[in-house]
């Protein structure tokens, strides 16, 4: 218990210390000069809800390549947080992890998620004209972080992580058609349960105004529709992103649309859930030419 209280305590200091003298900064460039304009197209999602975009935190059509990280939060059900960072190691490189529990929020005893999450993507193809035809964003990633409660008895979360994926993901950064669709394939490594098929994923996002945009995902969850969670119909969610800040925006979603909830006897709940997120991201370090 105190392993994981000091694990988290250090995952914290992680998100957070780095941050703090560049975020005032943001917030006092802002009151000083609100004429800055700030616009979502310069905060592509490298994920959508809970599903990866084939997006990576570096930005490589300006010279010299830029390099990000981010950090965010997530408050979900049962007074649960997520806290989780993610840094563009290279051009085509990403890396991060997460940690997480139960009862953070509210009373009651601090359920820790069994482990820390860890994940890692590859940018292979960037997003080009190849003989007058468009060629889409493909990576290839793990990812261990799934998202809800942790089951112990189950080795797995409600929501089973990714495990090892590929996804592909074109972008439309051109007004008024600005935004992004995402498909993608995985295997996840939560196979306790004996459901171990593939599963497909996929989901888009679109700019509203500069500052506001929404996303939608939809994961099939053929890989969890013969458990005692998954009730057959995939899981689909939505939200809102606002861009508060040049680097900072909220997220509100709604979770699980389609109602894939089953109880322990079988029977199917009407169950959707509400989230809220934090994300902030940072240009830290220049990549050399």
């Amino acid at each position: 218990m105190r392993s994981r209280v000091l694990l988290t305590v250090a995952i914290w200091i992680l998100c957070t210390s780095q941050v703090h003298s560049q975020f005032f900064d943001d917030v006092r460039g802002y009151v000083l000069d609100k004429t800055e304009k700030y616009t979502l197209a310069d905060f592509l999602p490298i994920n959508l809800i809970d599903l990866p975009t084939a997006n990576i935190l570096t930005e490589t059509n300006v010279k010299p390549v830029r390099s990000y990280y981010q950090i965010s939060m997530r408050m979900y059900e049962n007074g649960g947080a997520l806290a989780s960072i993610s840094v563009g190691l290279t051009r085509h490189l990403l890396f991060g992890a997460s940690y997480g529990g139960q009862n953070i929020i509210g009373q009651g005893d601090i359920r820790w998620n069994e482990s820390p999450g860890v994940h890692l993507r590859y940018l292979l193809f960037t997003e080009k004209y190849t003989f007058k035809y468009p060629i889409p964003e493909i990576a290839i990633g793990f990812n261990s972080q799934g998202y809800g409660a942790y089951d112990f008895e189950r080795k797995r979360y409600y929501h089973k992580s990714l495990g090892l994926y590929v996804v592909v993901s074109k972008d439309w950064g051109y007004k008024p058609l600005n935004m992004g669709l995402h498909i993608g394939i995985n295997r996840s490594h939560e196979v306790q349960d004996g459901d171990k098929d593939l599963n497909i994923f996929l989901g888009a996002h679109a700019m509203l105004e500069d500052e506001l945009s929404v996303l939608w995902e939809y994961d099939l969850a053929t890989n969890d529709n013969n458990t005692a969670f998954g009730a057959g119909h995939g899981y689909m969610n939505a939200a809102v992103r606002w861009l508060i800040l040049k680097k900072l925006a909220i997220e509100f979603s709604v979770k699980n649309i389609s109602r894939n909830r089953k109880d322990l006897e079988g029977n199917v709940i009407p169950y959707t859930n509400r989230e809220f997120k934090v994300l902030y991201r940072v240009d830290f370090r220049q990549i050399g030419q």
